[in-house]
């Protein structure tokens, strides 16, 4: 961290540095994706230009040589657009790829001077770029198992109990996640409870079921789905069986248990609403695990393109 704060002594030098992770050498054109040949739009000063704002950016913007439209590095990113200081956009990207357990909204706030709510859009917004890439389902061995995330209705307050909630059932929110053995990556989703109709659609996604072998417990909902895998192995927690010769679920209840640390010790409480997004996080930084901080980092960055999160959409006012 100290070596990144000590780099980006302004703004200027955190686009400089953005363009070398994102772009390299030559600089590419959000609008057409001509690489190269642009021209750099030097600031009349050198140093800066007035925004509408009426305040002075130190953002390096360029034109593009071939559809002439004018851009920089957080263009088509979801930095475009913030009035945040990109040295700090860089900084908590560095912090949330580095943090094994993550790191608070209230955090970032304090330690950056912004706002609560700014805090958390920004978080927010980093966390969205750590989302998956789509990609074609992936062939080997895979460890499928669910979990509960949330608080214990026993130990809420009568006015925040499901007053529909029975023995047997729970408010909390419900996480299936795969961890594909021979490439450490994991992929989690928040299903509508634990059943195989709520599964399959995640393993469809993710997984090369005929050229695949699955790991689960006994649990009956993996009966079926396990039939449509090249093999499916399973070991029966109720009978105290937790490891048969190569076959276990303690991936998954590895990764669970980092889970539910983070999210009690730091966050404290996550909504179901934006659940996925903070899975994604955790995904992440397991899939990546061997990387080192930077190269996690730039990962981050590299996934930025594309995507965008507005305010309005992350509160749920549209979309």
């Amino acid at each position: 961290m100290m070596w990144l704060a000590a780099k980006l002594q302004s703004d200027a030098d955190a686009y400089k540095y953005l363009e070398e992770l994102r772009w390299g050498d030559e600089p590419v054109c959000p609008h057409c994706g001509v690489i190269g040949g642009h021209y750099f739009l030097k600031p009349a000063n050198g140093i800066s230009r007035e925004t509408s704002r009426g305040k002075q950016s130190q953002r390096r913007t360029w034109k593009c040589s071939a559809c002439r439209e004018q851009f920089s590095v957080t263009t088509g990113t979801v930095m475009h657009g913030s009035h945040i200081s990109l040295r700090i956009w860089l900084l908590v990207f560095f912090e949330m790829a580095s943090n094994k357990n993550g790191i608070a909204a209230r955090e970032i706030e304090r330690k950056y001077g912004v706002n609560a709510r700014t805090a958390w859009h920004l978080t927010q917004r980093i966390r969205e770029a750590m989302v998956a890439n789509p990609s074609n389902p992936l062939a080997g061995t895979w460890v499928a198992d669910e979990t509960w995330i949330g608080g214990t209705p026993k130990y809420m307050h009568a006015n925040k109990r499901n007053p529909e909630s029975r023995q047997g059932h729970t408010d909390k929110a419900t996480v299936f996640s795969l961890i594909h053995l021979e490439s450490g990556t994991v992929r989690s989703a928040v299903i509508q409870g634990a059943h195989s109709s709520t599964i399959r659609p995640v393993i469809k996604t993710h997984v090369d079921v005929a050229m695949s072998t699955l790991y689960t417990d006994a649990s009956t909902i993996y009966r079926e789905l396990g039939k449509t895998f090249a093999a499916h192995e399973f070991v029966n927690h109720a009978a105290g069986e937790y490891v048969y010769k190569a076959v276990s679920t303690n991936q998954a209840e590895n990764f669970f248990s980092q889970v539910k640390r983070s999210i009690n010790g730091t966050h404290h409480r996550v909504s179901e609403k934006h659940l996925s997004r903070y899975l994604a996080e955790f995904d992440f930084r397991y899939s990546t695990r061997d990387d080192t901080d930077k190269d996690r980092m730039a990962k981050i960055i590299r996934r930025a393109a594309g995507r965008s999160l507005p305010y309005n959409v992350l509160r749920g006012a549209v979309g």
